[in-house]
């Protein structure tokens, strides 16, 4: 089945594989439809909005996407970091397969778990589900950058209220929380349950994870 969508000002064509179930696999390529365009997996996620799938998951395009040029270096850290790059390939990739930077995590691919999290310019950003191209003239912070003194407050209060399980998904956790005492440096409850609910945890320590927050503004 296919499906015409407007997404990011441009016409593309979505693919779902009849009665697929599966999840999207990495890269956006779905287990049911190997070699082919990636099924989307609607009946998956039925609540993804056709306007949050990032162009990198269609690969059927009414306008060309490619820019003439790769993206050859990024402002990471503070730092100029040099890269060879498809400009559609998503940050994440770039971050983890490209720099060895490990940090961000891949969880879901498609922009819903939250475990990618980075800050670009600022904001707190799925990496997954962002074109490299969309970034080469932002300042793009991952957790090994974060060492200020928010950073390291942040950080301090995630030990002593144990906020962290697993573990997987705390990058992310940490890195919104940032962004979140950045703009609001006392935050209510009610704000740190809307600024961090986005971000999944499968261990379900999210009451530790507000109290952290919650500590960390404190000392601020």
């Amino acid at each position: 089945m296919q499906e015409r969508q407007s997404i990011g000002g441009r016409t593309a064509t979505l693919r779902y594989s009849p009665g697929c179930t599966a999840t999207v696999q990495r890269r956006g390529q779905c287990a049911k439809a190997p070699g082919r365009a990636p099924c989307l997996c609607r009946d998956y996620h039925p609540n993804l909005k056709a306007q949050k799938i990032r162009l990198h998951l269609a690969r059927s395009y009414s306008t060309p996407l490619r820019s003439k040029f790769d993206v050859s270096a990024l402002r990471i850290n503070g730092e100029i970091k040099s890269v060879d790059a498809d400009p559609d390939m998503p940050v994440l990739w770039v971050l983890r397969d490209l720099l060895d930077m490990t940090g961000a995590k891949y969880g879901c691919g498609i922009g819903m778990c939250g475990a990618c999290t980075v800050l670009i310019d600022g904001e707190p950003v799925r990496s997954c589900s962002v074109s490299v191209g969309e970034t080469a003239n932002s300042e793009i912070t991952t957790i090994e950058g974060m060492d200020d003194d928010l950073a390291r407050i942040v950080k301090a209060a995630w030990l002593e209220t144990s906020a962290l399980q697993c573990g997987y998904c705390q990058p992310g956790q940490i890195m919104t929380a940032i962004a979140l005492l950045r703009k609001t440096p006392q935050p209510s409850d009610a704000e740190i349950k809307t600024a961090m609910d986005p971000i999944l945890c499968r261990c379900g320590t999210y009451p530790r994870i507000r109290a952290a927050i919650k500590l960390a503004s404190e000392r601020l």
